[in-house]
């Protein structure tokens, strides 16, 4: 076996808690969604665990899932289907109406409202290896770790990128 693939393979063989980050930036279910983007944006992150005051997991909230329920909650109240495509152009001769009434939107929303419930979680034991896949198959960015329903850490793409790296 190659030096190399001996290192992947003794990588993928570590617990998941060697390699997460214990530090995990969430967010609680009632957070109004204007201040889940402003810490997006302050913390350069693009979704957060939804957490009660115990730090029990209640699921996940992207960009994705924000910009998805602004859309869904516009077309059903008007039916207008382009409202998502005109948020985003920013040269529209109507941008600052746009603008506020995006804010406002994000203001009557909390992330409660939008995150994800079915979360794909890992035990803090469980191998990279495994993390890995769960996170190839579901075509994902981050997995949680979990240990007893409470939030232990996360494992992004980046944290393996850097373990394989090393």
């Amino acid at each position: 076996m190659s030096a190399a693939k001996a290192r992947k393979s003794a990588a993928g063989d570590r617990p998941a808690r060697e390699v997460m980050q214990s530090s995990v930036i969430g967010v609680n279910p009632e957070m109004p969604l204007a201040k889940v983007v402003q810490l997006f944006v302050e913390e350069d992150i693009h979704g957060a665990p939804v957490v009660d005051e115990t730090e029990r997991l209640l699921g996940v909230v992207s960009t994705i899932d924000i910009l998805r329920a602004i859309e869904q909650e516009h077309d059903e109240g008007s039916g207008d289907r382009t409202y998502f495509r005109e948020t985003l152009e920013f040269s529209g001769p109507d941008w600052s109406d746009t603008a506020a009434d995006f804010q406002d939107r994000l203001s009557q929303l909390t992330a409660a409202d939008v995150m994800q419930t079915d979360v794909v979680t890992a035990h803090e034991d469980t191998p990279v290896s495994e993390v890995a896949r769960l996170m190839r198959e579901g075509r994902l960015h981050r997995v949680l770790i979990v240990r007893d329903g409470v939030l232990a850490g996360i494992v992004t793409t980046f944290d393996l990128i850097s373990l394989l790296e090393a």
